[in-house]
């Protein structure tokens, strides 16, 4: 079949990459424009922009696929099926209807629950105990049409985003070639999503890496593992990012030292970074942090 791929980020890349390995013609990638960033503000391309080149793959790069001239272009590469992976812009139905057999989408989590941008980081902040991919037929909706291949994991207690979007990716590719095949052939079939059991994913705010220590120690380990490597606690003025840590039993104010092991008084217990990077640094253990650095117990941190 002639396929219409649109990716953006590293979670595209294991199905870019089967697809374009496989028997079909995938005729255009679409990803999003270059943009500034770094400390230079250089502009960088996308994960998928570098992929397809390297593949040989012709690129297009739309700020927005709203508008008629870049969706008749579209329409002129008389596609069958578009595959949808992480692309980060709106689909409006004239996009989702220009291939013949309209736009799959690849999407990590088991819809209904956690629709939206970040399914994979807010499952793991809500402490979850298993997850996984699913490709459904995409419709104007948010994910919310029918589902063609389900494939689940477990998330373990130390399981990180990084680690299970990886890993849900390669389940996702996985999935897609065989789907084709049965698309092809006549004989996939989609189950509507249920009606019961909804929650939506929103996209992270940059807010949310700050950790609060008013809230339970337990709800903060979730969420150094869902937005490793970004949350951060403040510590003399500068952010000391957390890339993992453990509760463990104590009790103070919110945000006081407790110790000289760097344990941190929760709404609930008690949080002890177990890896950090201080700003400009490498990631290091805490432990070895603390030899160049003592926190003394009643630091209050804030």
């Amino acid at each position: 079949m002639r396929l219409v791929f649109m990716g953006t980020a590293d979670f595209a890349l294991p199905a870019l990459g089967r697809l374009a390995e496989s028997r079909h013609e995938l005729v255009a990638v679409y990803t999003q424009p270059p943009r500034p960033g770094g400390r230079g503000h250089r502009e960088r391309r996308t994960p998928v922009h570098d992929a397809a080149e390297e593949l040989g793959l012709a690129v297009r790069t739309p700020r927005t696929l709203k508008d008629e001239a870049v969706q008749a272009e579209l329409r002129a590469l008389a596609a069958d099926v578009g595959v949808v992976a992480a692309y980060g812009l709106l689909l409006p139905k004239p996009v989702l209807d220009a291939p013949r057999r309209g736009c799959l989408n690849l999407h990590g989590s088991l819809l209904p629950r956690w629709r939206g941008a970040a399914p994979v980081e807010r499952a793991i902040e809500a402490g979850d105990a298993e997850t996984g991919v699913m490709i459904f037929q995409m419709e104007p909706g948010l994910d919310t049409g029918p589902v063609l291949r389900t494939a689940r994991t477990p998330i373990e207690a130390d399981t990180t985003a990084p680690d299970l979007r990886g890993r849900l990716a390669w389940m996702a590719a996985e999935l897609l070639l065989p789907l084709l095949d049965d698309l092809e052939a006549g004989r996939a079939e989609a189950t509507p999503q249920p009606e019961a059991g909804v929650t939506y994913a929103p996209k992270i705010d940059k807010s949310e890496y700050a950790l609060d220590f008013t809230a339970p120690a337990s709800v903060l380990e979730r969420r150094v593992r869902a937005f490793n490597p970004n949350a951060w606690l403040p510590l003399d003025g500068e952010r000391l990012r957390v890339l993992a840590a453990e509760v463990v039993p104590g009790a103070g104010a919110p945000g006081e030292v407790l110790d000289d092991r760097l344990t941190i008084a929760c709404g609930e217990d008690a949080l002890r970074p177990t890896q950090v990077q201080p700003a400009g640094r490498r990631m290091m253990a805490t432990t070895d942090f603390l030899r160049g650095r003592a926190v003394p117990a009643g630091t209050r941190l804030g």
